[in-house]
C-alpha cells in the first residue's frame, strides 16, 4: 500500500512564514456541554487569498502532530479545496456523554438530523449511563432514525463485545473505534461475527492518529473510516488516504468553528461516494462562533456554498468577543510559530 500524497510545503504554496504568523487570530469559545473533557475550544484563526482557515489542534498534540492540523489551515487559506462532485452534505447529530434527561434538549439542536453519533465509554460512567443514553435517543428519533456510537478507544475488546451486543438492541448503525488497537479491532469483527451480531465497526483513531493509516485495511480491521481534514494534513490529503484504504468513509469535525467545519464540508462534498451522514454539525455544542451565520445544519444538510461563504465572512466582532485571554494568546501563537518552522 503506498503512502499518502505530501501535502505541499510553504514554499510550493508561495507562503511565506510571516504570511501565517502575522495573520493569527485566536479565540476561546465555550461549549454548551463538556466534551472530550472540554468545557471551552481554542483556536487560531489565519487568513489567506482563499479565505479563513483554522488551527485548533487539542493542547495536549505535540508540535509534529498538531503541524499536520496546520498544513491543512495553509492548504485552505492559500491553495483552496479541490473540486467538488455534490453540492449538499447530510449530517449527523452529536450527542455528548450526557445523562439520558438532557438528551432531547440536546438533539434538538441538530433540526432535521435523523442520524445520532452518541458518545459512550466515557472515563467515569458505566454501561448502565451509555444504555440509557442511547435509548433516550432512541425515543426521540423513533425507528426509522439511526443511531452510532463512538467509544474512542475506551474499551478493551472483552468490554466492547459485551457493551456492543447490548447497545444493538437500539439498532446500532456501526460503531466507531470501540478499542484502540488495530489488531484489537480485528479481533473484535471477528467475534462479533461469530456470536451473529452484525454490527460494522468505523476505524477513527487507527487512521487519524496512526504512523500507518493503511494498517486498518490491511489487517481487515474495520467496515469504514472515519476521516477529518485537519488531523490529515488538509483535504486533498484525506482524499488520498480514503482513496487508498478503498472502505467507505464519513467525514467528521474536531469541535471545529465553523470556519474549520467548512473544510469539513469541502471534504465531504469532494468524496466520489458518501454513502453516511457525516459529524459535521458539531457547532451546534459551542456557545457561540467567529461567524454570524453558524454552520448549523438544516433540515438535516449542510452546503458546499453555505460552507464557502462561511470562510470569506468571519466577523470581527464575534472575534473581539471570543478573543483569548493574553496569556492564551501568547501560548498558541508561540506555538504556531513552532509549528510553521515544522513544515516549513
Amino acid at each position: 500500500m503506498s503512502q499518502p500524497l505530501r501535502t505541499r510545503s510553504l514554499a510550493e504554496l508561495g507562503v511565506a512564514p510571516a504570511d501565517v504568523i502575522d495573520t493569527a487570530v485566536v479565540v476561546q469559545i465555550p461549549m454548551r456541554v463538556r466534551f472530550r473533557g472540554l468545557t471551552h475550544r481554542e483556536a487560531t484563526l489565519i487568513r489567506g487569498p482563499q479565505g479563513w482557515a483554522e488551527f485548533s489542534p487539542f493542547p495536549e498534540y505535540a508540535d509534529v502532530e498538531a503541524s499536520r492540523w496546520l498544513r491543512s489551515a495553509v492548504e485552505s487559506a492559500w491553495g483552496g479545496w479541490p473540486t467538488a462532485v455534490r453540492a449538499v452534505v447530510p449530517v449527523n447529530a452529536t450527542l455528548p456523554a450526557v445523562s439520558a434527561d438532557q438528551v432531547p434538549g440536546i438533539l434538538d439542536r441538530f433540526p432535521g438530523c435523523r442520524t445520532v453519533k452518541i458518545k459512550v465509554a466515557e472515563p467515569g460512567q458505566s454501561l448502565r449511563d451509555d444504555i440509557e443514553r442511547v435509548a433516550a435517543a432512541r425515543d426521540y428519533l423513533g425507528s426509522a432514525g439511526k443511531i452510532r456510537v463512538d467509544a474512542n478507544g475506551g474499551w478493551d475488546v472483552g468490554a466492547a463485545l459485551v457493551a456492543i451486543a447490548k447497545l444493538n438492541q437500539w439498532d446500532l448503525e456501526y460503531a466507531e473505534q470501540p478499542v484502540l488497537e488495530v489488531a484489537d479491532l480485528a479481533q473484535l469483527r471477528v467475534l462479533l461475527a461469530h456470536r451473529g451480531i452484525s454490527v460494522p465497526i468505523a476505524a477513527d483513531e487507527s487512521i487519524r492518529k496512526a504512523e500507518d493509516p493503511f494498517l486498518v485495511a490491511k489487517l481487515e480491521a474495520a467496515d469504514l473510516i472515519v476521516v477529518k481534514v485537519a488531523p490529515l494534513g488538509g483535504v486533498r490529503s484525506a482524499l488520498d488516504i480514503v482513496a487508498q484504504v478503498g472502505l467507505p468513509a464519513v467525514v467528521s469535525s474536531a469541535i471545529d468553528t465553523s470556519v474549520g467545519l467548512a473544510a469539513g464540508v469541502a471534504l465531504a462534498a469532494a468524496l466520489p461516494d458518501l454513502p453516511y451522514a457525516c459529524g459535521l454539525g458539531t457547532a451546534a455544542l459551542l456557545d457561540g462562533d467567529v461567524v454570524a451565520n453558524s454552520l448549523l445544519p438544516r433540515e438535516g444538510n449542510l452546503t458546499l456554498e453555505r460552507a464557502s461563504h462561511a470562510i470569506h465572512s468571519v466577523s470581527l466582532n464575534d472575534v473581539d468577543q471570543w478573543r483569548a485571554e493574553p496569556a492564551r494568546q501568547d501560548w498558541w501563537k508561540s506555538r504556531l510559530e513552532r509549528c510553521v518552522s515544522l513544515i516549513t
